[in-house]
């Protein structure tokens, strides 16, 4: 029997796509859940392997109660037949083809037709296809490393990493960790870490709390979030967490593994503080300088950026026609916030599939969170900035680009002396960011050592393709060979 109730396809399973997820399947839409993990939850509900037997997950989350329902309600929309919850599917490309070009008579049935093309399991090389009415894109953000002597060492690694070990395995990188860098993500760290044993011999934030002291107003919207700041502190005194704020790493140290890292004081202007560098031995340096957000799939889509995020109205669609975002891809905010974006934007495209107009008033708590989240991020992003001046610890010899091999003496040499004035051009010069990760690492670290603003990349696919699931993509059935034919999923 076919369904032919609209079909929206949700792409990622963190907050935002499962909010956005329950909400459109509650409001008369079809809805296929696509997600690159085993199971939902994203980064921030990162789920235990059910293997452990965790008896107590909870104990690693925060906002578990929202996690439960919205996960209860994933559950009950599967089982009813309204989503589809797609595992194991790392999408490359989201293709988008005009009505004419599907066959859909005028005036009858969505504007636009989109293909989700994806590689199906752990190893990336079986495809599948989706095909849907409508996207909402939900892809997250990734973490923005900046390099310094000695980041290459084995034990060093991304505050986020360690998390994900953590949240993922119940496994920790060492016995004795430095967590540095700067932003909110370094307090659950260092308190995570804790709590399972590790001896965290420091936080080492380069933000000034005092910053906080001129940003009250947006402070004072969110006194649950300032309350769990509280309880981070009380945490780290606990367990008896050193403290240093207005410090950064300076250098790891160590051959075949981290032996220690030497930290330094900062100056008002960002640069360190000649003669208070103290080196603090550790077997682990967890580091991080806040989250960039995941576009790939909107850019090669077309979707207009407003800086690195993209641009979404109040209904949290994008310019392209049939195209929704919502989460971290719109703009690093925490989960909270991606759960309401994709709360309304979830809503929105089901009333718009349904070809009715969409009432705001059924989404207005979720607007009014969304609107004092943002201003609350937009002042903790001015307090959590990097270090102003954190290239001048950046060395000739220092490996910026880790896939390429390319050092900091190679980006000086494209900037100073070959005239590169852009990432793209140091790229083509360097090889800097023509890696398996294509710059998505140290993309954010040649824009700042060559002095020049990080700008969108619009690669044509979202990550690494065989060259024979390109050549099948876009088949019809008949073209397609009898052996080992894709998995495709239609309406």
């Amino acid at each position: 029997m076919t369904d032919d109730r609209p079909h929206l396809a949700v792409i990622g399973a963190g907050p935002a796509g499962l909010a956005a997820t329950v909400a459109a399947a509650a409001h008369g839409v079809r809805v296929t859940l696509i997600d690159s993990a085993a199971r939902a939850g994203g980064q921030f509900y990162r789920q235990l392997a059910a293997e452990l037997n965790a008896g107590r997950p909870q104990a690693l989350h925060h906002q578990w109660r929202t996690w439960e329902r919205l996960s209860n309600s994933l559950a009950g929309h599967v089982e009813a037949g309204r989503v589809r919850h797609l595992t194991d599917h790392h999408v490359w490309l989201v293709e988008r083809r005009l009505r004419q070009e599907t066959g859909t008579p005028d005036g009858d049935g969505p504007r636009d037709a989109f293909t989700v093309h994806a590689l199906l399991g752990p190893e990336q090389q079986a495809p599948a296809e989706v095909r849907a009415d409508a996207v909402l894109l939900a892809t997250g953000g990734y973490e923005k490393v900046l390099p310094f002597p000695g980041w290459t060492v084995p034990g060093v690694l991304t505050a986020g990493g360690a998390q994900a070990m953590l949240k993922g395995t119940l496994t920790v990188p060492g016995r004795t960790a430095v967590v540095a860098g700067t932003g909110p993500l370094l307090l659950p760290v260092a308190t995570g870490l804790a709590a399972a044993g590790v001896e965290v011999a420091a936080l080492v934030e380069s933000a000034d709390p005092k910053a906080f002291v001129r940003r009250t107003r947006a402070l004072a919207t969110q006194p649950g979030k300032v309350a769990e700041g509280a309880q981070y502190a009380a945490q780290l005194l606990r367990h008896r967490v050193k403290l240093l704020t207005r410090h950064t790493v300076v250098q790891a140290h160590g051959d075949d593994r981290l032996e220690a890292v030497t930290v330094a004081a900062l100056d008002t202007d960002g640069r360190v503080r000649r003669g208070t560098e103290r080196r603090i031995a550790c077997d682990t340096l967890a580091v991080g300088h806040g989250m960039l957000p995941h576009t790939d799939l909107a850019e090669t889509l077309g979707c207009r950026l407003d800086g690195l995020n993209v641009q979404v109205d109040d209904e949290q669609r994008t310019d392209v026609p049939g195209v929704w975002a919502a989460g971290e891809t719109t703009g690093i905010g925490g989960a909270a916030l991606s759960v309401a974006e994709g709360h309304i934007a979830g809503r929105s495209a089901a009333a718009r599939l349904n070809g009715t107009e969409p009432d705001p008033r059924t989404w207005a708590p979720a607007a009014k969170s969304r609107t004092e989240l943002r201003e609350f991020f937009a002042a903790l992003d001015t307090v959590y900035a990097p270090p102003a001046r954190w290239t001048d610890l950046v060395t000739d010899d220092t490996v910026v680009c880790r896939c390429e091999e390319v050092t900091r003496g190679a980006i000086r040499e494209a900037v100073d002396g070959l005239g590169a004035g852009d990432v793209r051009t140091v790229k083509l010069l360097t090889r800097a960011g023509m890696g398996w990760c294509q710059g998505r690492m140290c993309g954010p670290a040649v824009a700042g050592l060559a002095g020049c603003e990080l700008t969108p990349s619009r690669r044509p696919f979202a990550r690494p393709v065989p060259l024979g699931v390109l050549a099948r993509a876009g088949e019809t059935e008949a073209d397609r060979p009898m052996a080992a034919p894709p998995d495709v999923l239609p309406d």
